[in-house]
């Protein structure tokens, strides 16, 4: 009897990234051991994927037009700050321009994925492990992946500000040198940001190093903002001509090399060109050669935590009982009780939440300080309502990491489907759970900002402000979390969104924190009534507490509700590759 052939494979069925496998496939075992793959391979691959993944959902095509007009936006308005320096014809203003500017690009590039927007992996690195590509291949193809991108042309458009500015002042010379500058420098920043999150995804999965790692790269990008206003109260009375030759030294960093080197030209200094080049080319070998080294890492998974010695006390406990944390005998053995554990492991074990964790330790401690600071020591009823709001601010910031509690589940949220777990119950668990963390961090937090400001009587108006707050917070992301859920990549990358997410990641997140705000109003409104009337610095703790258990055991009851009957739906939405 005859056998039938198999139907080919067709080739515009890359709808996923397991598109990569049957388009390298294709090639044969003998094509792929002999002869690489291109690069334009791979930015085929990611534009077929992109489009694949936006066909039929129109959400995804308005996420993604979305964040293209705020790109544009903010490229447009950037790229004519860094060409006014070429309009006033004036040489120190483009030195301090080009420095500055293109320094914090590129520390822009290395933290924003790390704290907001995450990294798009559209082609995610784990689907190669079983094809033969070298790793040279690997890096340099996912390389020009990640060049095509809103965030790459937002980059160059904004830097196309120093093209102009270095013509107005040099001619076309020094303008075509900042050309090559710019794409010098794009190539610093792309790297630079997936080195560094592929190397920060590497030590969250280590369980030997990730409290150290996760603590140190979690402070330098939570930093980012404080320094921002830092720099804003600096700027106000600062000498800038005394900025001059920092700028310089700074133009021979590998920050801002590429980005000086047409005012190089225009000052007559064309020599420096070829060094600032090389300064940029040995930083981009060495952002990928550390890159190729997490990436190996990230394409075999998440590193094996080792054998682990069991305890008498625990060969001798039932199966049950080892579920439950050591720390949490509190529980309930019941369903509602090993939810709370699961959930409350999970926050812990899981890179992606614990990332949001240790970020928001380090923003909820310094973002405080850092406004009371700036409010100048305002007195009375004003300050009251200034620390109010600050509190607010850090409690609704809290809550925001559970805009999309459930993409973090991802098709394990089957499980609880097929279980029939009640709305309520699972959403009350999820609260609990993660308020086991925040709680303390929230206490810890108003401790530190009522000692750091020498104020200790505020520290009740502070913990009543964060109780609200938080509790609204809650309630609101609760909405959120079920109507607004989206997929997150199966990668082994904490930071790693699919396309289109990172605007619904900043969208959703804004959202929360106005949402809660909003709904906390009515104890910032009270504060600023009472100002530092003495009865109110007793009072605001439990009424503020009280305020926001009752926001969030009110969202729980009524989304809990909506969850019953949007199970599938919810499940669908969170399943990756859809």
């Amino acid at each position: 009897m005859a056998v039938s052939e198999p139907p080919p494979a067709d080739p515009t069925n890359w709808g996923g990234t397991e598109g990569a496998h049957t388009a390298l496939a294709e090639r044969g075992p003998a094509s792929l051991t002999q002869r690489q793959p291109s690069v334009a391979l791979f930015v085929r691959l990611k534009l077929r994927v992109t489009a694949n993944n936006m066909r039929g959902k129109g959400w995804r095509i308005a996420l993604f037009l979305i964040g293209l007009v705020i790109g544009l936006w903010w490229s447009v308005t950037a790229g004519l700050l860094l060409a006014a320096p070429g309009f006033a014809d004036d040489l120190d203003a483009a030195v301090l321009v080009s420095a500055l500017g293109g320094a914090l690009l590129v520390v822009g590039w290395v933290l924003l994925p790390l704290v907001f927007f995450g990294v798009d992996e559209t082609l995610d690195p784990a689907r190669f492990a079983l094809l033969p590509l070298r790793r040279r291949t690997l890096v340099t193809g996912l390389l020009a992946a990640a060049l095509i991108g809103i965030p790459a042309v937002a980059a160059v458009i904004a830097t196309s500000g120093l093209v102009v500015s270095a013509a107005l002042l040099g001619g076309w010379g020094a303008a075509l040198v900042q050309v090559v500058g710019t794409a010098a420098g794009l190539l610093v920043c792309v790297s630079a940001s997936r080195a560094v999150t592929s190397a920060f995804a590497t030590m969250l999965r280590s369980r030997k190093v990730r409290d150290l790692a996760a603590i140190l790269l979690a402070c330098l990008a939570a930093l980012l903002a404080p320094a921002q206003l830092g720099v804003m109260a600096l700027a106000e009375n600062t000498d800038w001509d005394r900025l001059i030759g920092p700028a310089r030294v700074l133009g021979w960093t590998p920050l801002a090399a590429p980005y000086t080197m047409g005012i190089d030209v225009a000052e007559g200094r064309a020599w420096a060109v070829p060094l600032k080049l090389l300064i940029a080319g040995a930083t981009v070998a060495g952002l990928l050669w550390w890159w190729s080294r997490t990436l190996e890492s990230a394409m075999v998974g998440a590193e094996s935590a080792g054998p682990t010695k069991a305890t008498a006390e625990e060969s001798s406990a039932s199966a049950v009982a080892q579920l439950f944390p050591r720390g949490m005998v509190w529980l309930p053995r019941n369903r509602y009780g090993a939810l709370v554990a699961r959930e409350a492991r999970y926050w812990w074990r899981d890179a992606r939440r614990r990332s949001g964790l240790i970020t928001f330790a380090v923003i909820g401690v310094v973002m405080p300080v850092m406004i009371n600071l700036g409010s100048g020591g305002l007195a009375g009823a004003t300050s009251a309502l200034v620390i109010s709001l600050t509190m607010v601010f850090v409690g609704v910031l809290a809550a925001a990491t559970l805009a999309n509690q459930f993409g973090y589940d991802g098709s394990a949220y089957a499980a609880n489907v097929v279980a029939g777990v009640p709305g309520a119950v699972e959403l009350r668990a999820r609260l609990v759970a993660f308020t086991v963390y925040t709680g303390p961090l929230l206490l810890v937090i108003a401790a530190i900002v009522a000692a750091f400001l020498r104020e200790p009587g505020w520290i009740g108006v502070m913990i009543g402000s964060l109780g609200a707050a938080y509790g609204s917070g809650l309630a609101v992301n609760l909405f959120l979390s079920l109507h607004g859920a989206y997929a997150l990549p199966e990668t082994s990358n904490p930071f790693a969104i699919n396309t289109g997410s990172g605007v619904a990641k900043s969208m959703l997140s804004l959202l929360g924190l106005v949402g809660a705000a909003a709904v906390a109003i009515p104890v910032v409104v009270v504060t600023a009534l009472a100002g530092e009337a003495a009865a109110w610095l007793w009072l605001a703790a439990p009424v503020g507490i009280a305020y926001g258990v009752g926001a969030a055991w009110l969202g729980t009851y009524l989304v809990g509700d909506m969850l019953e009957r949007q199970m599938p739906e919810l499940l669908q939405a969170v399943t990756p590759r859809r």
